[in-house]
């Protein structure tokens, strides 16, 4: 498996989780790593990336809740997610892309994060 992701469950709104993604050094070192969320009849998002050397970018809607970092020793990204609201309940996806000549992208298997009293 090249890209492990974990750390989904059952949480309440207002509350806090964090997620994982362990890749393979190969893919880890050389990508751009990120965050994808996606709920069913609606296309996959990107909720957050950042780059090899530390570039982050975050969408919208979770910018101020939302941390994301990566861990260079571990080869792990991780996503941590505070102030969750109901609408941040989804099936949450680990990607790592790189671009030479075209672009390669890997997906993790999805881990599903519901927010619900």
């Amino acid at each position: 498996v090249q890209l492990q992701a974990s750390g989904g469950g059952l949480v309440q709104p207002g509350g806090s989780l964090t997620l994982s993604c362990a890749a393979s050094r190969s893919i880890f070192s050389a990508s751009t790593m990120g965050w994808y969320r996606q709920v069913p009849g609606k296309q996959r998002e990107l909720v957050a990336s950042i780059a090899r050397f530390g570039e982050i970018n975050y969408a919208d809607a979770v910018k101020g809740r939302f941390t994301i970092s990566r861990d260079n020793a571990k080869y792990t990204i991780y996503l941590q997610m505070n102030s969750l609201k109901p609408e941040d309940t989804a099936v949450y996806y680990c990607k790592g892309w790189y671009t030479l000549g075209r672009t390669y992208d890997f997906w993790g298997r999805g881990t599903l994060v519901t927010v619900s009293s």
